[in-house]
């Protein structure tokens, strides 16, 4: 029977994740995003259309992971610099936004199909939320998401991200305003989620951090794993024996973490297992789309997709405006953002168990928000004339718009990254720092500086770090652990920043040459001649006289070097070597010491 059992689910998982890997890769290519490629897959695997997986309602259970996981990274984001420098467009037009939306849709609901109070509200509130999934990758292929353009959408989705927390009490509390037996009047349970709310943080403050501290200092990044994905799962515990959302524990959780140095390495850890639950969640969503229910009823399910994204376009495109967006900026913005979200269908799911509304209902509004994120895709390129800025007035691409990621990442904060960062600062250029050593990171935040632990590395790292937008990278590390192939990755994964490589001497220069475009920089190489110019200046070289030292000095290492670079050779063109005083340079206008 176990045998059976593992059959089955082998069966069930290569069918899923090859229709996955074939409808994403197919709708990548479009043009069209991930999202809908899982949930085109999920509807074309399961029982309504070919039947050639398993039961997805058993499936969606493990796969709501991937929304609580989803909650964790958004939390880990939070950092409070970067909510404070955005602080008007969440909280102002993320704010208006979700509220005016919610209201609105909530409102048309009510009047058009005549839904009690409670259905329309666990309706329609949802229906103001976009896709997260689904814009933020859009952006992202487009170039667009460190654009004022980007960030702004960015605020919106953020907030959005936010109101899930509030939004799902909302819910819940719908589903508890009757005389339910052993029901919880909301009042109760609002005061119930800030206790345990307080009780999270106060354990990721004395619990958590600690934890993390000690295990960055074994080293062991499987532990670093385990730990995050036990840190998810004991706060969404909490929160379900408490009877509430166990994404609002996930959520917390990763705010606990945000402004601690192991955030960066969390997120790398966590991505793949959230990304593979995330698919997988759509996936389920898909198999779960009820298209007997749409068949029934198609006019309908089109007409509230269609009003869905007028209504949403246009109240956005004016908040735009209002908030100081050129029109066509602002169209393409309520564009964007016209879809219905995947917490769309959290909430649905919450609002069902609640018993707020039934499966049907959930089933058919699950079905307009799929086909509002359908169309998403295709209003964008349909309207792309109608949206570009004329070149003349077109200045977006050369604005630089505000954000936490930096201009350089220094890898390594020992005495020599101590030395490049604090010079990089004190040109003004914005610097994270990512070292894997727990001690130095905690000796560094006693002089009130932010260093992120991480194996720098690492490309997960880096790019979790921001060195898809960074200008530096810089290795101020042992070169032994810069390898050859290190450097190529880098390189390929991060064409647009500029690579720095410290190394000891010229044995490791000859190394890693030659494997893709890096700087490398001999780590004692300047100290010690700057050590012997200052000698020469002691002894009485005038100025001239100590740059043609230098001068020539440099000449020859660099012939000598270039030569064995060439054959590979360490033993290759001795005679550049200097090894007998040479003549020295002019000396002008010298005086007698008489």
């Amino acid at each position: 029977m176990e045998a059976h059992s593992a059959g089955a689910f082998l069966h069930d998982a290569a069918i899923l994740l090859g229709f996955a890997l074939l409808f994403v890769l197919l709708f990548r290519q479009l043009g069209l995003g991930a999202t809908l490629g899982y949930l085109v897959a999920g509807a074309v695997v399961g029982p309504q259309v070919l039947g050639l997986a398993g039961d997805a309602e058993s499936m969606i259970g493990i796969a709501e992971l991937g929304i609580v996981l989803l909650l964790f990274v958004v939390g880990l984001e939070l950092n409070p610099a970067r909510l404070w420098r955005m602080r008007s467009e969440i909280f102002g037009l993320g704010l208006v936004q979700v509220v005016l939306c919610g209201l609105v849709i909530f409102a048309t609901v009510l009047a058009l199909l005549g839904y009690p109070l409670e259905a329309a509200l666990a309706i329609g509130l949802p229906l103001g939320l976009s896709s997260t999934a689904q814009v933020l990758p859009m952006l992202q292929s487009g170039g667009r998401l460190r654009t004022p353009f980007g960030e702004r959408a960015f605020a919106i989705l953020l907030f959005q991200d936010l109101s899930i927390i509030p939004l799902i009490t909302i819910v819940a509390a719908l589903g508890n305003t009757g005389t339910e037996e052993g029901g919880m009047p909301g009042w109760q349970l609002a005061l119930l989620t800030v206790a345990v709310l307080v009780g999270l943080v106060a354990a990721g403050r004395f619990i958590i951090r600690p934890l993390f501290r000690l295990i960055g200092g074994l080293g062991e990044r499987e532990m670093f794993v385990v730990a995050g994905l036990f840190t998810v799962g004991a706060s969404a515990l909490v929160m379900e024996m408490a009877g509430l959302s166990t994404a609002l524990g996930a959520f917390i959780a990763g705010v606990m973490l945000a402004d601690t140095p192991y955030r960066h390495e969390l997120e790398a850890d966590i991505e793949p297992f959230r990304s593979i639950l995330l698919g997988l969640f759509f996936l389920a969503v898909g198999m779960m789309l009820d298209l007997g229910a749409i068949a029934e009823q198609p006019f309908f399910v089109i007409g509230m997709a269609m009003l869905l994204i007028t209504l949403k376009t246009a109240i956005i495109t004016g908040l735009g405006m209002l908030f100081k967006m050129r029109w066509r900026r602002a169209l393409a913005l309520g564009l964007l953002l016209s879809q219905g979200g995947e917490f769309g269908f959290v909430l649905y799911t919450q609002a069902q168990l609640a018993g707020v509304i039934d499966s049907e209902l959930a089933s058919l509004f699950g079905a307009i928000i799929t086909l509002s994120m359908i169309a998403t895709p295709f209003l964008m390129k349909a309207t792309t004339r109608i949206r570009r800025e004329p070149e003349t007035k077109s200045s977006e691409s050369r604005q630089t718009p505000e954000n936490d990621n930096a201009n350089a990442i220094v890898v390594g904060y020992g005495r020599f990254g101590q030395t490049v960062a604090q010079t990089l600062m004190s040109g003004g250029v914005s610097v994270t720092l990512v070292d894997n050593k727990v001690k130095q990171i905690d000796l560094s935040s006693e002089f009130g500086v932010k260093v992120y632990y991480g194996d720098g590395t690492r490309i997960d790292i880096l790019r979790q770090a921001g060195a898809a937008d960074a200008q530096l990278i810089m290795f101020c590390i042992s070169d032994k652990h810069v390898e050859p192939d290190l450097i190529q990755s880098i390189t390929a994964a991060f064409p647009n920043a500029a690579l720095y490589v410290r190394t000891y001497d010229r044995l490791n220069v000859m190394r890693l040459h030659g494997n893709g475009e890096a700087f490398l920089m001999r780590e004692m190489f300047e100290s010690a001649l700057r050590m012997a110019l200052m000698a020469l200046e002691e002894v009485g070289l005038s100025q001239e006289e100590l740059d043609h030292a230098e001068d020539t000095y440099r000449q020859s290492d660099w012939k000598r070097l270039e030569r064995q670079l060439e054959e590979g050779d360490m033993h290759a063109a001795p005679e550049h070597m200097v090894t007998e005083p040479r003549e020295r340079g002019p000396r002008q206008n010298r005086q007698d010491s008489d």
